[in-house]
């Protein structure tokens, strides 16, 4: 018989071959939900660096629950709703200690990509930043939903099981969101990928909860 190559089984698949002791196999888990993630934790912490903390919990809390895990809901949903409720988390912790104001900084991170011009770069860059600002200009809890539906292609069911809100309320949400945006940008077909989670991130997170989960 024919071995099905790991990357390609679905979810729960890969969940059985790594509470049978295959830990390595969780690498595929991961690879395949890191930039939703990143997408939904940056929309809440607005820090690249905080996200990258909150994305290693949420894997390592995550796989110390796989055997509790029940499929009442698609393993996704159950990812997504820790990432949720541990960047929530992180935020309540950060304001508690923060001085208003401290915020202001332009952090904005650089999602310059190659292309095949200097100049093609460059308005790829400009349009993306703009699409970028303009999202994030959004309050959180408007922003988050647009980040899941309209960047992760979440269905309104999940992002509502994820959030912990009514379906009715996701669609508010968003429509206030797309109401927001109108005033800053036109959303058009093509738009360069907004919030990539880069390779090297990438790596970066695997590396690392592999590691705490094999020791």
């Amino acid at each position: 018989m024919r071995k099905i190559p790991k990357a390609s089984m679905d979810d729960e698949e890969i969940i059985r071959s790594v509470l049978n002791g295959n830990r390595n196999d969780y690498e595929f888990i991961m690879r395949r939900y890191n930039e939703r993630l990143y997408r939904i934790g940056i929309s809440i912490l607005k820090d690249e660096s905080d996200v990258e903390d909150i994305m290693q919990e949420t894997y390592i809390k995550a796989y110390k629950n796989l055997e509790t895990f029940k499929q009442q809901s698609k393993f996704s949903t159950w990812l997504t709703r820790i990432m949720v409720n541990e960047s929530l988390a992180k935020l309540k912790y950060r304001k508690r200690f923060e001085q208003l104001g401290d915020t202001e900084t332009d952090n904005t991170p650089s999602y310059f990509t190659h292309s095949e011009t200097p100049e093609k770069q460059f308005m790829q860059k400009e349009l993306r930043g703009i699409i970028e600002n303009a999202v994030k200009s959004l309050p959180q809890k408007y922003q988050t939903v647009f980040m899941m539906r309209e960047i992760e292609n979440m269905n309104v069911q999940e992002t509502a099981k994820s959030l912990n809100i009514t379906n009715e309320n996701v669609k508010v949400r968003l429509h206030r969101a797309k109401e927001l945006l109108k005033t800053n940008i036109t959303l058009a077909s093509g738009t360069p990928e907004i919030f990539p989670f880069l390779q090297n991130r990438c790596d970066r997170v695997v590396s690392f909860v592999l590691e705490n989960i094999r020791s």
